[in-house]
C-alpha cells in the first residue's frame, strides 16, 4: 500500500513536468482529486453517520476564501510552495472551527431539520461574502495565483482518505456508525453520541475547506455564486452515486461525476438536468449507490482482515 502511494505521488509530481499529460488532462485530474476530497468528507456525515447535510459547499467556500486571502493579501510576496501549505491548512482550520460551532448549535436536531440548518448556513455564508468588500463582495477574489498542482492534489487526497478511514475504524468511528444504525440504542449502550457527531462534522468540514483551497488555486477566481446550492447538490450527487458509507464509493462517484460533467459540458444547463435524472434513477433502482455499504480491501485496516 505504502509503495503504491509513494509511486502514485511521484507519477503525479513528474507527469506534467515530463509532458506525459497536457494541461487539460492535468486540470481534469485535479478536479477529480478535489471532488474525491469533497465526496469522502461529506460521506462521513451523510453516509457513515446517517445524517443529511446539504451545506457542504459553504465549508468549501470558507476554505477557498481563507486560502485566497492568505496568498493574495496576507503573504503575497512569498514563493508558491512556501505560502501554499499554510494557505491550505488555514482554509481547513477556518472551515473546521465554523463547523464546530455549527455542530454545537445544530446537533440537537437531525434528519430534515439538520438539512434545513445546513442549507441556511450555506445561504448565510454566501450572503456574508457578497457583503464583505474585503473579499471583493459579489465580484469575488481576483489575482489568485496558480499554486494547485497534481502533486499537491494527490497528497491531499491520500491524507483525506487515510484520515477518514482511520477515524471510521477507531472508537469514535464505531460510535458514528452506531448513530446511523440506531442513535437511541447507542445512547442506551453509553456511546458518546454527541461527541462523535461533533467530531465527525468537524473533520468533514476541515477536509471540505482543504478541497476549497485546492479549488480556488486551480480555478484562479472565486466569487460567492461559485459556492451556491447547485455546488452542494453536485457533491450530494457524487456521494449517492458512488455509494453511502463507502470510501470506495466516494472515489468512484467523484471519478464518474467529474468525467460525466466534462463530457456533457457542451450541453450547458442540460448537463445538470441529465446528472440529476441519473441520481433519481439511482435512488429508484439502487438507493445506497453503486458501492453503498461495501468497501475495497485497500480501505480496510489489516486488523479487520484477520477478524473476517
Amino acid at each position: 500500500m505504502l509503495i503504491l502511494v509513494v509511486l502514485g505521488f511521484f507519477v503525479a509530481l513528474l507527469a506534467p513536468q515530463l509532458g506525459w499529460i497536457n494541461s487539460y488532462v492535468e486540470h481534469v485530474l485535479i478536479m477529480v482529486g478535489v471532488n474525491v476530497i469533497l465526496c469522502a468528507s461529506l460521506n462521513l456525515v451523510n453516509g457513515y453517520m446517517g445524517e443529511f447535510s446539504i451545506g457542504h459547499a459553504g465549508f468549501m467556500s470558507l476554505g477557498a476564501y481563507t486560502s485566497a486571502i492568505v496568498t493574495t493579501k496576507i503573504l503575497p510576496s512569498l514563493p508558491g510552495p512556501a505560502v501554499f501549505l499554510p494557505a491550505i491548512v488555514a482554509g481547513g482550520i477556518v472551515a473546521a472551527v465554523i463547523g464546530f460551532f455549527l455542530a454545537l448549535l445544530s446537533f440537537n436536531t437531525r434528519g430534515d431539520y439538520l438539512a434545513i440548518i445546513t442549507l441556511a448556513f450555506l445561504m448565510i455564508v454566501k450572503s456574508g461574502f457578497e457583503n464583505l468588500p474585503f473579499v471583493g463582495g459579489p465580484r469575488g477574489v481576483l489575482g489568485i495565483r496558480h499554486l494547485t498542482t497534481l502533486g499537491w492534489t494527490f497528497a491531499c487526497v491520500v491524507i483525506t482518505l487515510w484520515s477518514i478511514r482511520n477515524l471510521i475504524y477507531s472508537k469514535f468511528g464505531r460510535a458514528v456508525v452506531a448513530i446511523r444504525e440506531d442513535e437511541i440504542a447507542a445512547n442506551a449502550m453509553a456511546v458518546r453520541t454527541r461527541e462523535a457527531k461533533i467530531l465527525a462534522f468537524v473533520v468533514s468540514s476541515f477536509f471540505a475547506g482543504i478541497a476549497g483551497a485546492l479549488f480556488a488555486h486551480q480555478i484562479l477566481f472565486i466569487n460567492p455564486s461559485t459556492f451556491d446550492i447547485v455546488k452542494s447538490t453536485e457533491i450530494l450527487v457524487m456521494v449517492y452515486l458512488g455509494g453511502i458509507g463507502s470510501l470506495s464509493g466516494s472515489l468512484l462517484g467523484a471519478v464518474i461525476f467529474t468525467f460525466l460533467s466534462e463530457i456533457l459540458q457542451p450541453l450547458g444547463t442540460w448537463r445538470m438536468v441529465i446528472l440529476s435524472l441519473l441520481l433519481v434513477l439511482l435512488m429508484l433502482f439502487r438507493p445506497k449507490g453503486i458501492f453503498g455499504m461495501r468497501e475495497l480491501k485497500i480501505f480496510i485496516p489489516r486488523r479487520e482482515w484477520k477478524e473476517k
